[in-house]
């Protein structure tokens, strides 16, 4: 059953993505992997959907990486591209992502909180990679932490594998806010109640165009940039916006 792995819901024009499995620290499976995908394609495709947020059930953990013991077979091997699709389509998601985080976050559970554009944890939250006192490394994950964090603090972390406190993780630029552990989801819900009342169309074209220049040479994407600004300038969206400034009301965005 789906339920055993991930769960799925639309609220308040926000898509929720749980990992379920509380009693193994929310420990990812490949179906969960599966499921994951699945879920962000019904997001994208849901015009109600404003936003997804990620998160795990429970208190104890957000999640904390892949089972150990999957890797070492052979169908577990083939988790690993799947699970690097995983991160690609998150981090390139054209929809707000926020993470919720509250308990553990390590290994492969850093990756979905770093793809996501905003993270918000609980005081009592704790960061880490510790693949390599197992003999692994934080592959896929690196990738992203190396896009977060500069390279000697990210080295340190890798190599010592060390438990990172949210204030430690927040001064490294790991996540983008910390709140008291009791006051965390009334934090997602002001920040996500913030996104949905947003251009759904002009953060969809803002996302994918910084998504696009993030590998770009500063020249290239500024001339990339300046057509996307004319892009979304050109939006239904954008003159409902303009006009309501001018009007001194709040705009009504329709995603065109």
């Amino acid at each position: 059953m789906p339920d055993e792995h991930l769960l799925y819901r639309v609220e308040n024009n926000v898509a929720h993505i749980t990992i379920n499995r509380e009693q193994q620290r929310n420990a990812i499976t490949p179906e969960a992997i599966h499921l994951f995908l699945e879920y962000l394609d019904s997001a994208e495709k849901d015009a109600d959907v404003k936003a997804v947020l990620v998160t795990g059930a429970g208190d104890k953990a957000f999640c904390t990486g892949a089972q150990l013991g999957d890797s070492l077979s052979t169908e577990g091997k083939k988790v690993f591209a799947k699970y690097a699709q995983l991160l690609k389509r998150l981090a390139s998601f054209p929809k707000p992502t926020v993470a919720r985080v509250k308990g553990y976050c390590l290994a492969g559970g850093m990756g979905f909180m770093l793809a996501c554009d905003i993270v918000i944890a609980g005081d009592d939250s704790q960061f880490g990679t510790p693949e390599v006192n197992v003999g692994l490394w934080p592959m896929m994950i690196g990738a992203l932490i190396f896009r977060n964090v500069p390279r000697k603090k990210a080295m340190e972390m890798i190599l010592l594998a060390e438990r990172i406190k949210a204030s430690d993780a927040l001064a490294l630029g790991l996540i983008t806010r910390v709140v008291p552990a009791g006051e965390l989801d009334s934090a997602i819900d002001a920040v996500l109640k913030s996104l949905t009342a947003k251009s759904p169309i002009g953060m969809k074209i803002g996302k994918e165009a910084f998504h696009a220049a993030e590998g770009m040479k500063l020249e290239e994407a500024l001339d990339y940039l300046s057509g996307k600004i004319a892009e979304v300038a050109s939006t239904e969206d954008a003159l409902e916006g303009i006009t309501a400034f001018i009007e001194k009301r709040q705009p009504v965005f329709k995603g065109r």
